[in-house]
């Protein structure tokens, strides 16, 4: 054979190897996308998906996405603080320290889903920016009658907590919300919790522990005309870090012990109540 044709015969094959190779790599970073790779930019702190994602479970952890007007372009929007490295930590000590079939990542759902009643169990952090139209207030006051539990976090001072309660009166007018008394089955169902820990964001663990202005910790709910708490609140403090940071050496371990334990007794609960 020719030296010329051979050449191009070895071009041609390195050509088709090389091509190979790229298709390859490709085809692998597409089954690798990350399965909530959509919301990623207004997420604060997207991590890899575990080996089992997708799969499906007795509990599913909704991560609610309403819109608030702090939500900007390609930054983080607020219903992503702390998403989604606390859910995911948060769901993997869930199953750990119960006997929980909980599904290894959350479920993102859009406050103007109806795929909202699939997930009994839903956590809406920085809720004290929210804006909740008259059709979502009905279709969360739906979701609450047929037995369905919000949990909200990192929200403070008394801007936040009134723009909070607007939301809530838009899914029903009559919501009040009390104070939990230590003796309440939310902090016995699976822990005694005989002491309330004020659970602080990381960016005033070593300090104050007081976040814009928010001095006094609360433990609150919103109840259902048969006392069935249908939202547990945690006002004043940041349940999401704890979550969030519970493998980090920086954020104390007695604050995410907390943070875990008052997660997982209002998971518990809202499952047996």
């Amino acid at each position: 054979m020719h030296s010329r044709f051979r050449v191009r015969g070895a071009a041609v094959i390195i050509v088709v190897i090389l091509l190979s190779c790229v298709l390859s790599v490709a085809g692998l970073a597409q089954v690798r996308q990350r399965f909530w790779a959509r919301y990623e930019r207004e997420m604060q702190d997207p991590v890899d998906d575990p080996p089992d994602a997708g799969r499906k479970g007795d509990f599913a952890l909704g991560r609610l996405r309403y819109q608030s007007s702090y939500d900007r372009g390609n930054y983080r929007w607020r219903w992503g603080i702390d998403a989604n490295r606390g859910d995911r930590l948060f769901i993997g000590l869930l199953s750990r320290l119960t006997r929980i079939d909980a599904e290894p990542i959350e479920t993102i759902i859009d406050i103007d889903s109806d795929d909202v009643f699939n997930l009994p169990f839903l956590v809406a952090i920085s809720i004290g920016d929210w804006k909740v139209s008259p059709a979502q207030g009905a279709r969360l006051r739906q979701y609450f009658e047929r037995g369905g539990f919000l949990l909200v976090d990192d929200f403070h001072n008394e801007r936040e907590w009134a723009n909070f309660m607007a939301g809530m009166h838009q899914i029903d007018p009559r919501a009040e919300a009390e104070e939990l008394a230590g003796d309440d089955p939310a902090f016995h169902v699976i822990f005694d919790l005989n002491e309330r820990i004020r659970v602080p964001g990381a960016n005033v663990v070593h300090g104050s522990l007081i976040e814009r202005g928010g001095i006094v910790p609360h433990w609150r709910a919103i109840r259902d005309s048969k006392g069935r708490m249908m939202v547990a609140i945690s006002f004043n403090q940041d349940l999401g870090d704890g979550w969030e940071f519970a493998d980090d050496p920086y954020y104390p371990e007695r604050y995410s012990t907390e943070a875990i334990r008052i997660g997982t007794s209002y998971a518990v609960y809202a499952m047996t109540h």
